[in-house]
Parts: C-alpha cells; sequence; structure tokens
C-alpha cells in the first residue's frame, strides 16, 4: 500500500468505513498519516491501529476509533461528530462515504412503477439526508474550531456516483440520492468557500467491491451473471475492467489533502472514461 505524509496528522471521519471503498479509504488515510473516526454497522478500528500505531509525537493513544452510526438519523451524525471531538480535539476531513445500492430490498432492481415506497425512503435516507446531515455537523464544527496554521477550515469529501450524472435503468430512487449529492455538494462548497472549507465529491463507476460481488458473483457459472458482469465491464473503456478500491481511495486522498487546495464544488467521476462516451 502507498504511504506518505499528504494527511499527517489530520483529524477524519470516514462515513461506511467497513468494506469495499469505505474501507480502502480509511486504510489510506491512515497510511497517509490521518487519524481516523470509522462509522459504520461493524468496526475496522483493530487494523488500523495495528498497521498503523499513534505517531510517537501526539497525546492520542490509537490511530483510530470506531462509532456505530445510522447516518439517516440526526443524533447519530452529530453524536458521531461529538465523539471524534472528544478523542481527536477537531475535525478536518469529513468523508461523506455511506451508501446503499439501487436495489436495496429488493432483488432484482425494479423499475419505477414496482418499486415500494419504503425502499425510496431508505435509499433518500442514507444517500441523501446521510451525505446532508455529515456536511452540517463537519461544517457547523469546522467553523467552531480554530483553523490550521494554513488557514483552511477543513475539507467535505462526498461519494456520489456516475449514475447521479447519468441515470439508471431500475434504479430511479439510487440516480435521484446521487444526483442530490452532486448537486448538494455544489450548494455546500458555495456555502462555506469564504471560510475555506472545500466541498467535493467522487463519483465512481462500476468498481469491484463486496456489494458487486454479492451481486454479480465473479466465479459464477451462470451465463447470465457473467453477461452482466462483461456489460459492466464493458461500459468503462480504460482497459474495459472494474475500477478498483484503491483507485478511488487515491481520488479520496487527492481532495482531502492540499494539494486540491483551490479545488471546491467539483465531482470527479473515478470511473474509466464511463461519462466520456
Amino acid at each position: 500500500m502507498t504511504t506518505g505524509t499528504r494527511l499527517q496528522d489530520k483529524i477524519a471521519i470516514i462515513t461506511g468505513s467497513s468494506d469495499g471503498i469505505g474501507r480502502a479509504i480509511a486504510l489510506r488515510y491512515a497510511a497517509e498519516g490521518a487519524y481516523v473516526d470509522g462509522e459504520e454497522l461493524k468496526p475496522t478500528h483493530e487494523v488500523l491501529d495495528e498497521k498503523y500505531p499513534a505517531s510517537s509525537g501526539r497525546s492520542f493513544s490509537r490511530r483510530s476509533i470506531f462509532i456505530k452510526t445510522d447516518v439517516s438519523i440526526d443524533a447519530d451524525v452529530k453524536a458521531l461528530v461529538s465523539a471524534c471531538v472528544k478523542e481527536f480535539g477537531r475535525l478536518d476531513i469529513m468523508m461523506n462515504n455511506a451508501g446503499i445500492g439501487p436495489n436495496y430490498s429488493h432483488d432484482p432492481a425494479l423499475r419505477l412503477h414496482e418499486t415500494p415506497e419504503y425502499s425510496w425512503d431508505r435509499i433518500m435516507g442514507v444517500n441523501g439526508k446521510g451525505v446532508w446531515l455529515g456536511c452540517k455537523y463537519a461544517a457547523a464544527q469546522m467553523l467552531a474550531q480554530e483553523p490550521p496554521s494554513t488557514g483552511d477550515r477543513g475539507w467535505i469529501v462526498n461519494t456520489a456516483s456516475v449514475m447521479g450524472l447519468v441515470g439508471i435503468q431500475c434504479g430511479s430512487a439510487y440516480s435521484a440520492s446521487k444526483g442530490a449529492v452532486v448537486n448538494l455538494t455544489r450548494a455546500v462548497a458555495l456555502e462555506y468557500g469564504a471560510e475555506r472549507i472545500h466541498v467535493n465529491a467522487i463519483a465512481p463507476g462500476f468498481v469491484q467491491t463486496p456489494l458487486l460481488e454479492d451481486l454479480t458473483p465473479h466465479d459464477s457459472e451462470d451465463p447470465n451473471v457473467q453477461g452482466i458482469r462483461a456489460s459492466f465491464a464493458g461500459k468503462q473503456p480504460f482497459e474495459y475492467r472494474f475500477a478498483r478500491v484503491e483507485e478511488v481511495a487515491s481520488v479520496a486522498v487527492f481532495l482531502a489533502s492540499d494539494e486540491a487546495s483551490f479545488v471546491t464544488g467539483h465531482t470527479i467521476a473515478v470511473d474509466g472514461g464511463y461519462l466520456a462516451q
């Protein structure tokens, strides 16, 4: 794994950090020197503490903590930020990554007229409201604390999707929720740019994650499943393959670092050229 100091001693919250993209981001942030407050339904902080012990020059006894959180609940997200500040003293990076897929609660994915209302509510609650709450409480904390010597008060990075920029059949709620993330990112960037809070988003394309593996196992002998996988990979012209979670994590590091000092309000696609077609 690539290591460095681009996030040295920054304090980061990462939602949805148990597996897939979120786990890769948590590992990469720690490798770049950040202290991590992970949020999910199951903890991952042990591996971070083992791989990346707390720096000897800091008063912190551990590299990471874990807070069980439902990002669609206001009190949970508020408590998540409070726990981070209690443990590490501040918040520098808010990585709003938690999300659920287009066929939540039903298999296979359904067209709009077949989709139950509770599916819409849950997808929008996690993917849309969850990011809104994360931005809200992160911005409040970043405004309340003293900025570092650089003057930048903080970095907010949201996980959107290419499906929030184009659309997806049998995924109306998912596309709407990720489209909300894209425009929320723009709006929040405009609201807090004067206070030097950077707000950007990542739009992954088709990524090799546990979710994708569950939906379309790579070792399935079902020709339909293999056809779906080939179709997904074929939509991404760069090598016609799925993205690796580490490739998404690299962009998450960039957007939370000083290298992105004049970047805000943007959504960067990590899609192997999918949107270029």
